[in-house]
């Protein structure tokens, strides 16, 4: 009798079905879902538990959760851009709208050799901030190599390799995901291989990757890729040829090459892989472009004197010509546009012809040299440069250990000229050369957003759908997801997207950007 009295008492207790917690949060019903792996979609139903995919089956009974009716659109792991210059702008625009509007949930900060010093404090104020996505960062061997040496021409002593080491350590311990090279930037340019080669080193002891924008992506962009190798196996890490590109007309096809160099270092066993933002022009200082690096050595007064000085003036502008007749500038001064300029901001958009024109003479590449020279004086600017093909673009996209990244920024809407990649890459790739060239499966073009950048970063628990895995989702329609950004007018987010999902919660939807702010700091094998 008390053992019935017992369990009559705690029937009474125990809360109806009615009033447990529902087994999910949140249901993704009618999804056609591309999971990230390259294998072929299906049709089927995805719960949600806080920031945690907890299901994925061809149907599932939501009980008390929330639905989201997918309609048979398209519904795959959050895109994780592994090549961004997000602290562009992430703190003025936290929301990153031209990101999220295009699916991506995760944004890998530190490229091309620069990040912020110490890594940690930047890493600090990235938690504080209320975000929509999750970020993440390298760190930079130029910046490093900026606060150990300077901006010297010369090689690093002994005592100065061991401190840089030790930089490169605590940027690991503070969680970087590896060491980024920009070979092609100054200090960077500096550097002998040897001596990246020994930091790489050291990101290797901490599990790190390396990423490189190369010495060189014109005529000596096979020795640049060989170097980019050498970094991976002779440091011991994975590495990565970044923004993978051929520049200058003289060096179209050239991919053939490069690629060939890759697959024969995977070959005998290097972890050689690139990325890529699928546009035929690149974007970066018309100094860095236009301008030889030992130009650059010293920092602004160094580079006035220089200019100042009549012989020295006329052996940079003859360099210059050759970098504008040859290489980033396309072979023409029309295909050199300006992104932004501090000094007047009414040249973005404008061509270096424009402004040749401007200064007064006709804009041939002799008399755009001498206005490249007087720009530089003034401050310079960010620039576009038209000069890759679009056989190079598709062929490298299409080759299996190419990624995606977009090279872009966090843009204030509507402020300057930025490259239209910052709001368009992912969507472009989905709707040119997916849907309309087929140069990619859906399934394989996901892939290279998704499970292969989480693989490359070590993020065990992003990249997939399936259970155990961070809810980042994004919902597209094949049909008609395009992007709307061009060189004329950048600032357009691409279409196409209906939902995306960072850590469980919905950051846009019904065309709008939502209150939820629940972005993360992810952090590099070492930390976690």
């Amino acid at each position: 009798m008390k053992r019935l009295l017992l369990l009559s008492a705690l029937a009474v207790l125990a809360p109806s079905p009615a009033a447990q917690s529902p087994a999910f949060g949140l249901v993704i019903r009618n999804a056609r879902i591309v999971d990230g792996t390259g294998a072929a979609w299906y049709r089927g139903d995805i719960a949600l538990r806080g920031d945690t995919v907890v299901q994925v089956a061809a149907a599932i009974e939501p009980g008390g959760a929330t639905v989201l009716d997918a309609g048979g659109r398209v519904v795959a792991p959050g895109f994780i851009d592994i090549h961004t210059h997000a602290r562009r702008g992430i703190f003025e625009v936290p929301t990153a709208d031209n990101y999220v509007r295009q699916g991506v949930t995760t944004v890998i900060e530190g490229p091309d050799g620069s990040s912020p010093l110490p890594l940690g404090e930047f890493l600090t104020k990235l938690e504080a901030l209320r975000k929509s996505v999750n970020i993440g960062s390298f760190v930079g061997q130029g910046s490093i190599r900026s606060q150990v040496i300077g901006n010297a021409d010369r090689k690093a002593t002994p005592d100065e390799i061991r401190q840089m080491q030790a930089l490169v350590e605590g940027a690991m311990r503070d969680g970087a995901f590896g060491l980024s090279t920009g070979l092609f930037y100054v200090p960077g340019s500096f550097t002998p291989t040897l001596e990246v080669i020994e930091l790489a080193k050291r990101a290797a002891r901490f599990g790190g990757m390396h990423k490189s924008h190369q010495r060189e992506e014109s005529v000596q962009v096979l020795d640049s890729v060989r170097e980019t190798i050498a970094i991976g196996e002779e440091g011991g890490l994975p590495t990565q040829v970044t923004h993978h590109k051929i520049i200058g007309k003289a060096n179209w096809g050239r991919s053939l090459e490069t690629l060939r160099l890759i697959d024969a270092a995977r070959a005998r066993g290097v972890d050689v892989t690139s990325d890529q933002y699928p546009y035929t022009a690149s974007s970066t200082s018309v100094a860095s472009a236009l301008l030889p690096a030992w130009a650059l050595e010293g920092g602004r007064e160094a580079q006035a004197r220089r200019l100042k000085d009549p012989a020295t003036r006329a052996k940079v502008r003859a360099e210059t010509i050759a970098m504008i007749r040859d290489a980033r500038g396309g072979g023409d001064p029309k295909n050199v546009q300006f992104a932004s300029c501090g000094f007047d901001p009414s040249l973005a958009g404008k061509t270096l012809a424009d402004l040749t024109r401007q200064r007064g003479m006709e804009p041939t590449i002799d008399n755009a040299a001498d206005a490249t020279l007087w720009l530089i004086e003034q401050g310079g600017c960010q620039g576009i440069f038209h000069a890759m093909s679009d056989e190079d673009v598709e062929r490298i996209l299409a080759h299996p250990t190419t990624m995606i990244g977009s090279d872009g920024e966090v843009p204030v809407f509507g402020r300057a000229n930025p490259h239209p990649r910052s709001y368009g890459t992912f969507a472009r790739v989905l709707g040119m050369y997916v849907r309309d060239k087929k140069t990619l499966t859906l399934e394989e073009a996901v892939r290279k957003m998704t499970s292969f950048p989480a693989a490359r970063l070590k993020l065990t628990d992003r990249g997939i759908l399936r259970p155990g895995m961070k809810a980042d989702i994004v919902i597209f329609d094949p049909a008609t997801v395009r992007d709307t950004a061009t060189f004329e007018k950048p600032h357009a987010y691409a279409e196409g997207f209906t939902h995306v999902l960072v850590n469980g919660e919905v950051v846009f939807e019904n065309g709008a950007i939502t209150a939820a702010r629940p972005g993360r700091v992810l952090y590099g094998p070492a930390k976690r």
